[in-house]
Order: C-alpha cells, then sequence, then structure tokens
C-alpha cells in the first residue's frame, strides 16, 4: 500500500471514530483507493432470465419453421427437367481416346437458366441459386459439362442427370419435427445456454479476482 493510500485509510479511521463519515466523502475518497465496489442491480437475475427464454424462444421459433415449411411444400411428384429447359453445346473432348478424339465433338456443355424456369417453383429455384451459386454466370445460367462417354448422346444424358440430381436436391424438403425431437432439441439448447452462463461466471469472477488484487499493490 502507498503512502497516499495510508493517509487516506488513518483519516478515514479518525473520522470513524469522531463521526459517521460523510456521504460527499467517501465519494471524493474511494477512487484515490482505486476501490471498485461491486454494485449489482435488482434486475440482474431476471435479465438473465431473459436471455435464457429468448435464446429457447429463438429455438422454438426455428422449429416452427421447420415445421411450417414441411407442411406447406408441395408434396407432388419432382419436377423433370428434359431437353427442352436447356441448352446443349459441343466441342472436343480433351483426354486420351486415340484421334477420335480430336475429330469427333463429344464434349456437351448444357446450359439450364435458372431464373427463366417458371416450370420450377419459387422455392426451388431460388435454392438452386444458393446451392450452385459459383456455377451460374451473371446471366443466370447453370452450365454442366460432360465428358462421361465418347458418344453425343451419352453426354448429354449424363448432363441431364446431374442437372435433374441438383434439382431432387432443391426439392426435397426435410419432415416436420416429431414432439419427441422438440424436446430434445429444446433440452439441448437449455444444456448449452446452462454451460455458457457457467464459463462467463467462472472468466467474470477471475478478472474480479485480478482487479482486486492488484487494487492493492
Amino acid at each position: 500500500m502507498g503512502s497516499s493510500s495510508r493517509i487516506v485509510v488513518r483519516e478515514m479511521m479518525q473520522l470513524s471514530l469522531s463521526s459517521p463519515l460523510p456521504i460527499s466523502w467517501l465519494r471524493i475518497r474511494l477512487p484515490s483507493l482505486h476501490l471498485r465496489p461491486s454494485i449489482r442491480c435488482a434486475s440482474s437475475d431476471s435479465d438473465k432470465g431473459n436471455k435464457v427464454s429468448s435464446r429457447l424462444s429463438h429455438v422454438q421459433e426455428l422449429l416452427q419453421q421447420a415445421e411450417h415449411r414441411a407442411l406447406s411444400a408441395d408434396h407432388g411428384p419432382t419436377p423433370k427437367i428434359t431437353l427442352d429447359h436447356v441448352t446443349v453445346n459441343f466441342a472436343r473432348s480433351g483426354g486420351p481416346g486415340g484421334q477420335n478424339v480430336n475429330k469427333v465433338n463429344t464434349k456437351v456443355d448444357m446450359r439450364f437458366n435458372v431464373k427463366n424456369a417458371c416450370w420450377l417453383s419459387d422455392r426451388v429455384r431460388d435454392k438452386i441459386m444458393q446451392m450452385e451459386k459459383n456455377r451460374i454466370n451473371k446471366d443466370g445460367e447453370l452450365v454442366i459439362s460432360s465428358t462421361k462417354t465418347r458418344t453425343q448422346k451419352g453426354n448429354i444424358e449424363d448432363a441431364l442427370a446431374k442437372l435433374q440430381e441438383i434439382i431432387d436436391a432443391a426439392s426435397y424438403v426435410p419432415p416436420p419435427p416429431s414432439e419427441e425431437q422438440k424436446k430434445k432439441i429444446a433440452k439441448m439448447a437449455a444444456i448449452g445456454e446452462q454451460k455458457r452462463l457457467k464459463s462467463k461466471k467462472v472468466l467474470s469472477d477471475k478478472k474480479a479476482f485480478r482487479r482486486s488484487k492488484n487494487s492493492w499493490d
């Protein structure tokens, strides 16, 4: 403890023997001691409860959205893509294959305009745009190439199959969560929130201990 701190403590003891310490004196002298009194608001506990409830409510909201999405989805057959929905270009294939590779255009470059595909629902189109954003050009075309076979027909079928797999994945909607799954997810969210608050409390106590230790150096 420094000399100035000793003087302040001695003044406090002398004043406490003669008369109670005035509030104004405490306000002036406490900062000189580098004391940090812990002030706890009465609403702190309620705030924690609000945080927990808000996080759990957010999880419940996500579950409700998943249930609504599953119930409102079109459960009809998955749309099928045909040659009428795409544009096909041919080019020479690279790689091994002998002299025939240099003579026949068997490589297929298939373009599917996702933005103009009105035969798909808005949800499926948006999903494809999100899934394949790295392969869709500025005109909204999804480009698929195929050199799987040495024939144009085989590569066209392969490119159409690849596009159909993308449409099937975008059209799939997970089934709504069951009551058991809802309870399990809510329980896991509550456990995670308790762990978060516990680790936050440990870190707060560690910082408070360091402050109280350094204040008397």
